[in-house]
């Protein structure tokens, strides 16, 4: 009697928002070739952190994060848990009189886990986040402080409408040394509530960067003391004990790919970058339908080994990504008034600037169609 063929095993090492959507994109792509998928995920429970996520926002146009979790038959249950920014991606204002600025729209690989337990996989994904403990296996990691704090926090959006002025709930007011980020989440319920500040090392004392640490109210709120009215009473609305954050940067990594295509890297794990423009769980969503989509060549051919299709997935993904980490650190300067050109000026001064770096600074995160990027790549490699 013939033995069947042993599955291709997977194994992904963090159930964030990266490792969950890789591991649905595998099994959409992969499902009819024999596989098997685990996640690996340290937590013993999924719950609230106080702070919400974007992927970007469609008005009448492909968003490429959104539109991937509406080919994997997700976007009806995602639309049901998402807020609704009435057609506006971001609302800019100015922080001193709310004015607008601008609206825009071997063959395996062992695991052994910190609980004794182990396990073996044909490939392993990290997925494990900007802390990742498999990129450390293969990469030296320095974070740098980047000049930022961030305090995350949700208000009721019941709690705004009696007073709440614009036609959409995601503002972003742009202001010297600090900015402040608005969105709406879980069904227009809750505002999603990020504020940064400018901050010397010096001043940070023990203050690590943690996904846990908190901060207090009053310190948000007088930080934010000559914003114009509706974003004070905003701040006002946030919790007593808000997260507070240290946001520091990484360099770029320029290998994500290990063990001869063993093991492979995305999201966080490889590219983390600042939350400026909203992109890296869009980023994250991308390197898992990618990664799908070459695991699943692949399999059908296995020619070439599987070394060769996950360098082609690195070979995508890598310059995207990359760039979107240096226009989210470019971004948060902007915001700021920070950056060349606007240092030191007033707003009046810097309102033509602010508008020009501003307008259609995300349509290349959200227009590039990455199904004909892949097949473009895909179709010479498979000598088509």
């Amino acid at each position: 009697m013939t033995g069947q063929r042993e599955p291709f095993t997977v194994a992904i090492i963090g159930g964030g928002i990266g490792g969950l959507f890789a591991a649905l994109s595998v099994h959409h792509h992969c499902a009819a070739l024999g596989i098997s998928i685990n996640v690996y995920e340290q937590t013993s429970e999924y719950k609230e952190i106080g702070a919400g996520v974007g992927v970007g926002v469609g008005v009448g146009i492909g968003i490429n994060a959104a539109l991937l979790i509406h080919k994997l038959g997700l976007g009806e249950a995602a639309n049901k848990i998402a807020g609704d920014r009435n057609g506006v991606w971001l609302a800019f204002r100015r922080s001193d009189n709310g004015a607008e600025i601008v609206t825009d729209i071997g063959d395996k690989v062992r695991l052994e886990f910190a609980d004794s337990t182990s396990a073996t996989a044909h490939l392993v994904i990290g997925a494990d986040g900007i802390h990742s403990s498999l990129r450390s296996q293969f990469a030296f990691d320095n974070p740098r402080y980047s000049g930022k704090i961030v305090y995350r926090g949700l208000v009721s959006i019941e709690d705004l409408q009696p007073w709440w002025h614009l036609s959409t709930y995601a503002v972003s007011w742009v202001g010297n040394d600090k900015h402040l980020l608005v969105f709406p989440i879980s069904g227009n319920k809750m505002l999603n509530v990020v504020a940064f500040v400018s901050v010397e090392e010096s001043e940070l004392g023990d203050f690590q960067e943690s996904w846990v640490a908190v901060g207090n109210k009053e310190e948000v709120v007088s930080s934010f003391q000559k914003f114009e009215p509706h974003a004070r009473r905003i701040l006002e609305l946030m919790p007593e004990r808000p997260s507070k954050w240290v946001m520091n940067e990484r360099e770029p990594l320029e290998q994500w790919i290990y063990l001869n295509g063993k093991v492979a890297l995305l999201g966080d794990s490889a590219h983390a970058m600042s939350p400026h423009q909203g992109a890296g769980a869009g980023q994250a969503i991308e390197d898992g339908y990618i990664l799908g989509k070459a695991l699943q060549d692949y399999l059908k051919s296995q020619s070439g080994g599987l070394g060769r299709w996950m360098q082609a997935y690195q070979t995508l993904r890598l310059p995207r990504a990359q760039r979107a980490q240096q226009t989210s650190r470019e971004a948060g300067k902007v915001y700021e008034l920070q950056g060349e050109g606007l240092k030191g000026k007033t707003f009046d001064e810097c309102m033509p600037e602010l508008r020009n770096r501003l307008k259609d600074r995300m349509n290349w995160v959200w227009l590039e169609d990455i199904d004909v990027m892949y097949e473009k790549l895909a179709t010479e490699m498979r000598g088509e």
